[in-house]
């Protein structure tokens, strides 16, 4: 198996390289990595029943676990691709919406004259310009999707990938990554810029495989990413848990507080940007915005597990729907519930709700509710809402969201056409990883000549630095 493996990461590293060294970049190399890109979109759309029924075949094994009691409903809600209207359709308009994003490759980001031109050498200037990161092996759990998503988003940043579903969605990824590999075949890239593998024991061979692969980003579980991290030689980039929170401070618009709050929880509550705790100002306690809220949550069917005090101000409401209101468990403010069920305490302000998220959240997205931000903008002297201002500066998230579910953390929804995961990581990458995240980056020198550029011609009483800027562009030769 190991061998195996070590000849899958072979060939994908070599696909990379053979990419790398026959597109010649700019326009023509992005015109032909979009153009697989749509071919790999028409060959899914021509082959949808095959897809479809690969996916039936998976609902049904799943759906048996669920019975068995070995597999829960949330992961089978993401391993379905074609019940939720027009997630299909979305996953086909993803590939042609990140074949129309601008290339992220050879942008120059820095530029400089290093040396000035003198009679015995010409100038030396440095550019330092964006690339492709290599081989990416993509591990990732029930959803089927994220196949088409990665392998997108690989092939329009320049990279490689290797991509290893969940047995889960064994037959769906299978049937997918055929397809994507038989629409490169008919490219201008090579086929095996995108691969497969099946077991574990694969994977854990090409964790070992450091000089191939480049890059790990797992999607999945806490388990899964967390043995992931410890076990990869090579760098990983991903989030273990969206322990999603939402704090509603005491000046809140009830109206808008309850239709976002009921969104976050609700509209795809096995989401890792689903909310899974919300923090409540104290003064909501004896106001109408809470009986609202969760009577909005309750009737959607929701379960709130609540401190004592927030369930104390729930009164009747709380004895008449008591198989949906439970107290709660200091172990359910650190759960990501992928459930509708969601975790309810009562905090002084802010400061405690920073406070709580920094020390019990996932740093993945987290959220305030205030005053609307336009009544402040229209004022006679327009000013920031304090408690957001500091909200969103202290909260240490790579989301930090004001007024706006949690919802809206992806991809997609950001305009980056689609996504590799989102990371809650504080270097290279963070948030939704679109293509941006999936470069890095080169210094080139450039000497114009005639004569030797050697580092010994600098120093005192030698050859001085000039370290001045240059145009900004990628450079010529």
């Amino acid at each position: 198996m190991a061998s195996a493996a070590a000849d899958i990461a072979r060939r994908a590293k070599a696909a990379f390289d053979a990419a790398q060294a026959s597109l010649p970049g700019g326009a023509e190399a992005d015109a032909a990595r979009s153009e697989a890109l749509l071919l790999i979109r028409d060959k899914l759309q021509a082959h949808e029943a095959e897809v479809r029924d690969a996916n039936a075949k998976d609902m049904q094994a799943a759906n048996a676990a669920v019975e068995a009691g070995s597999l829960s409903r949330s992961l089978v809600a993401r391993l379905d691709l074609f019940s939720k209207p027009g997630k299909w359709a979305e996953l086909l308009a993803g590939l042609a919406g990140v074949a129309a994003l601008p290339s992220p490759l050879d942008h120059c980001t820095y530029s400089r004259r290093l040396a000035d031109a003198t009679p015995a050498a010409g100038a030396l200037d440095l550019y330092r310009v964006t690339c492709p990161i290599g081989v990416l092996l993509c591990i990732f759990e029930a959803r089927p999707e994220v196949v088409v998503n990665i392998a997108s988003l690989a092939i329009k940043s320049g990279n490689a990938a290797i991509l290893k579903g969940g047995r889960e969605s064994a037959h769906t990824a299978a049937v997918l990554t055929r397809l994507v590999a038989e629409a490169l075949g008919g490219s201008r890239l090579p086929r095996d810029l995108v691969q497969s593998v099946q077991s574990r024991d694969e994977v854990a061979a090409l964790l070992n495989e450091d000089r191939f692969v480049d890059l790990v980003i797992p999607r999945g579980g806490n388990e899964l990413v967390r043995a992931i991290q410890r076990d990869a030689r090579m760098p990983v980039m991903g989030h273990a848990d969206g322990l999603c929170a939402i704090y509603v401070h005491d000046d809140a618009d009830e109206a808008t507080t309850v239709a976002a709050v009921v969104d976050a929880k609700t509209d795809y509550c096995a989401a890792c940007n689903a909310v899974e705790t919300l923090l409540l100002q104290r003064s909501h306690l004896s106001g109408s915005l809470w009986p609202a809220l969760a009577t909005a949550l309750l009737d959607a069917g929701v379960e709130l597990r609540c401190d004592p005090d927030s369930l104390a101000a729930l009164g009747s409401l709380a004895s008449s729907r008591s198989q949906q209101v439970k107290a709660a468990t200091e172990e359910d403010y650190e759960t990501e519930f992928l459930e509708l069920t969601l975790a309810v305490k009562t905090v002084e302000g802010v400061a405690e709700a920073v406070s709580h998220i920094n020390s019990h959240g996932s740093h993945h997205t987290d959220a305030i509710f205030c005053a609307p931000l336009a009544a402040l903008k229209a004022s006679p002297a327009p000013s920031e809402h304090p408690a957001a201002a500091q909200f969103t500066r202290a909260v240490a998230s790579a989301n930090v969201f004001v007024n706006a579910s949690t919802r809206f953390a992806d991809g997609f929804r950001y305009g980056f056409g689609t996504e590799v995961g989102i990371s809650t990581g504080r270097t290279h990458a963070r948030g939704p990883v679109g293509l941006e995240g999936l470069v890095i980056y080169k210094y080139i020198a450039r000497a114009e000549g005639p004569g030797p550029q050697t580092a010994g011609a600098f120093g005192p009483e030698k050859r001085a630095w000039a370290h001045t800027e240059i145009e900004r562009r990628y450079p010529r030769f």
